[in-house]
């Protein structure tokens, strides 16, 4: 059976600078029947190990350490057995969440993780945190962007560890670069794509963050 692609969505808290704020996480499954990687195991691991059901899980990717984005791995991971994967880069972040817990493996630039017949090529897309990624998956037609990348723009950049300008030559250089018939799909709310985005980069550029 080819790879299919399932969202869950979960509920809960961003913390960072000192302010808290209740946020919707998108949570990506990708897989078959008989095996799956999880993309950011957001705020409720037992969901998330449910919506797998009996499938094996592979890895949990991490698109960045922001605590939205990794507080149920390591549950998640106990749960099942899979090690959390993350950019060293943001292992800064990661430890402010999980001081106790390192994640088991790094994710570099180029880095092929395979799932039910496809391959998710990880795409170093630093702004937003030093160590975010995206997940480009050719053979879906997709791409995961965590929070570099939204419908509409890209992500917040104003907050620790975080850079306009490099954000924005993520998106150029890495994202826009990808057929325009591409969905995005995102850490937060509504899918988009290359397409519908790529005509409002000098926009962002101008208006800044």
């Amino acid at each position: 059976m080819a790879a299919r692609i399932e969202q869950l969505v979960t509920s809960g808290e961003f913390s960072l600078d000192g302010g808290t704020w209740q946020v919707d996480n998108n949570v990506w499954i990708v897989g078959d029947d008989t095996e799956a990687v999880v993309i950011d195991a957001a705020h409720d691991a037992a969901a998330i190990k449910e919506a797998l059901g009996g499938r094996r899980l592979l890895a949990v990717v991490s698109t960045h350490a922001h605590n939205d984005h990794v507080d149920a791995a390591p549950e998640l991971a106990d749960l099942t057995g899979a090690p959390v994967l993350l950019h060293p880069a943001d292992e800064v972040l990661w430890r402010q969440t999980h001081p106790d817990r390192a994640p088991d493996g790094p994710l570099a630039d180029g880095q092929e993780i395979a799932v039910a017949g496809t391959v998710l090529t990880v795409l170093h897309t630093p702004g937003h945190s030093p160590g975010a990624v995206s997940l480009y998956a050719p053979e879906l037609g997709t791409v995961f962007t965590g929070d570099t990348l939204f419908a509409g723009g890209p992500g917040a950049t104003g907050r620790s560890f975080s850079d306009f300008p490099t954000i924005v030559a993520s998106i150029r250089e890495r994202l826009l670069t990808l057929p325009p018939e591409t969905v995005v799909r995102t850490g937060h709310g509504d899918s988009t794509t290359v397409g519908a985005e790529a005509p409002h980069l000098a926009e962002w550029i101008a208006r800044g963050h």
